[in-house]
């Protein structure tokens, strides 16, 4: 890790006149967001954009390995790394493309020889053992405290003396599946941990583009097998399925609700899965919390542009054909293809991009927060299609809020009213389940006050259009006309 200030010195300078345009706008109340924003929020929403948005590409290597650095351990947290083991079968890959296939819409992609639609063009990924983190609260340390030289296990064991309640978060880190870690989640994990008197484990999955899908979501489904089922070597004694929650933020949402989607497609073919010399359930978790889900990898909805003006997220319509990347070690990759994170082909599947899910009947409770960004009206369907199908769904929104804006902005009052929805929601489904009850809640940020909304009518896009819109933004994206096939 560098301890020079000089790289953040040279970043921030060239800023310096857009810092003092948003001071000067704002102050005076020139500024379109000096009504829903104060000025620091403001000044972070702006600058991001401006690094994000209008500055020019950065190698997809650079930018990958300035998110991966590991800022250390310190103050009033727990962190025991773990990896688990390769399974001895290799059984649950095989379920995962099972899957894929079922999941598959039909007439997607058809086999030319025998007539059965599936994806093909993606490539198989290999079992490997998977790192992770065990995240808790250290109620005895200060902000000052270091990481204790012991060994891990005994890491865990401390931890473990101050968690006093069953949740267990499975915790899968945002960064649209190339960047970030759980290192870089921390703050969010220990806070979470602290709420719920519970435990995270934070999931070092492997990043695209070096690894497409469907390599994160095996990942993901070989941590939860290690939660319910631990493998020889662990740390843990086997987690109930009540007592384990998914949740995740951005890329991480996606991946929460992948696998949930994962799982029902399992339990729909009553398939068993053999880890570790035994034929295992496929059980649901208690629930899935997900804040800011990136639930459509095309970006198609009609928000991803409209609510740019509130979101610091680059629109579609300032990269119509999708993001382009300098040429670098890893990008772009052989053969070439449009998507960091899956084949084009593959973009509308509903293990890739869950909003086109066809199914959401008999999952478990889910917590659905978003802003007023990019991904809303994606977040926004998601949630309404599964109450409509009989799921318990909680639905929060925050007015004008950019993307994950609790985590980037995390002291505004606003920040800490999510984080508690977050914590609570989590906790009542691993204690109290029959307590949750579907609700949509609208909250203006600046007053907190909340405003009821019906989940059932959250959206007002038919299946239909969703998809449509879907295939049409793969279509510019490729530059390719549209299978024929894709049509029936």
């Amino acid at each position: 890790m560098e301890s020079s200030p000089l790289p953040l010195v040279k970043a921030f300078l060239p800023k310096v006149p857009l810092i003092g345009r948003t001071a000067f706008s704002h102050t005076l109340g020139f500024s379109e967001h000096s009504k829903h924003w104060d000025l620091k929020t403001e000044l972070i929403v702006n600058v991001l954009r401006s690094f994000i948005v209008d500055s020019p590409p950065t190698p997809v290597s650079r930018v990958q390995k300035l998110s991966l650095r590991d800022p250390g351990i310190k103050g009033r947290i727990w962190v025991s790394r773990f990896t688990t083991p390769k399974p001895e079968e290799n059984d649950i890959r095989q379920a995962l493309f099972e899957a894929i296939q079922e999941c598959n819409e039909p007439g997607e992609v058809r086999d030319k020889e025998t007539g059965e639609t599936t994806i093909k063009n993606y490539t198989e990924p290999e079992l490997i053992p998977v790192e992770a983190e065990w995240t808790g609260y250290r109620a005895g340390a200060t902000k000052q405290s270091v990481e204790l030289k012991i060994s891990e296990d005994q890491k865990y064991k401390e931890m473990m003396r101050e968690v006093t309640s069953p949740t267990t978060i499975l915790y899968f880190h945002g960064g649209a599946y190339y960047l970030m870690d759980p290192a870089s989640h921390r703050p969010t994990t220990k806070k979470l941990a602290r709420l719920t008197k519970g435990r995270c484990f934070s999931v070092r999955y492997r990043l695209a583009p070096q690894n497409p899908f469907p390599v994160a979501l095996l990942d993901a489904l070989v941590s939860y097998f290690s939660l319910l089922y631990p493998p020889p070597g662990s740390f843990h004694e086997a987690v109930k399925p009540e007592h384990i929650v998914f949740s995740g933020d951005s890329a991480g949402g996606n991946l929460s609700l992948v696998l949930l989607q994962t799982l029902l497609s399992l339990r729909r073919q009553n398939r068993k899965v053999n880890w570790n010399g035994e034929a295992r359930e496929v059980p649901l978790p208690a629930a899935v919390a997900v804040s800011s889900p990136w639930l459509d990898i095309t970006h198609s909805s009609p928000s991803c542009d409209t609510n740019g003006r509130f979101d610091y997220l680059p629109p579609s319509t300032k990269h119509p054909e999708g993001m382009e990347y300098p040429p670098c070690s890893i990008w772009p990759t052989s053969p070439p293809r449009k998507n960091l994170y899956a084949e084009d082909a593959a973009l509308c599947h509903p293990l890739v991009s869950p909003l086109v899910a066809k199914s959401w009947e008999g999952s478990c409770p889910l917590y659905i927060e978003t802003g007023e960004e990019l991904l809303t009206d994606e977040d926004k369907h998601v949630a309404m299609q599964a109450a409509k199908q009989g799921v318990k769904v909680v639905f929060e929104q925050y007015e004008t809020m950019p993307h994950c804006f609790a985590m980037v902005i995390a002291d505004l009052p606003a920040s800490r009213k999510f984080f508690n929805s977050w914590a609570a929601f989590i906790t009542m489904a691993t204690t109290n389940p029959e307590e949750i009850e579907t609700k949509g809640t609208v909250v203006t940020p600046k007053t907190l006050k909340e405003t009821e909304v019906d989940v059932l009518t959250l959206s007002t896009f038919t299946e239909e259009e969703v998809m449509k819109r879907m295939k049409e933004r793969v279509k510019q994206m490729s530059g390719k006309q549209p299978d024929p096939m894709s049509k029936l």
